[in-house]
């Protein structure tokens, strides 16, 4: 409903993965999201993480995994939107944590996780403890039947996480 009722244009995507994949309270009753206001779904102190869509809950199950394995607590953030994105609440959160890490499905090269790592690295510069990590799809093409190795999983987001806090 906030994409309807924005006076701007607006570009809502849903991933259809998410229909029968998660499961998660909303609102009976009409609700609006703020556009370009990121969510902290889980807080943490050891390092941030940051996606949207579906990664969030590939990231979220990473950072269980951390914290059972590694006694890591990171700190989810889903975005919510890109355009706009919430650079003010990621700041915070890597100014509390010094360590980010991006995930997303699309490729590396091009990926929205490239400007995220950018203005982070100009505002937070002091404060980084480790450098910024991105883990995202491959570079190239891929196949539908392929799609399971070609997007990152919490696997994947779990290894980015034990380099990020041992580097």
């Amino acid at each position: 409903l906030s994409c309807i009722r924005d006076p701007n244009p607006c570009i809502f995507f849903e991933p259809k993965m998410l229909y029968r994949a998660a499961v998660d309270q909303v609102p009976i009753g009409d609700y609006q999201l703020n556009l370009s206001e990121a969510e902290v779904c889980v807080e943490g102190k050891d390092l941030t993480i940051v996606s949207w869509g579906t990664q969030v809950h590939r990231a979220m199950k990473a950072a269980q995994m951390a914290k059972e394995k590694l006694g890591v607590e990171a700190e989810i953030i889903d975005l919510q939107t890109i355009l706009p994105w919430d650079v003010k609440t990621v700041e915070a959160s890597v100014k509390k944590t010094g360590r980010l890490i991006v995930t997303h499905e699309a490729p590396l090269t091009g990926g929205f996780a490239g400007e995220i790592a950018s203005t982070i690295q100009d505002k937070c510069f002091y404060n980084l403890e480790a450098p910024i990590k991105r883990v995202c799809g491959y570079d190239s093409p891929f196949p539908l039947i392929y799609e399971k190795f070609y997007l990152p999983d919490e696997l994947k987001i779990f290894e980015a996480i034990k380099e990020t806090v041992q580097a």
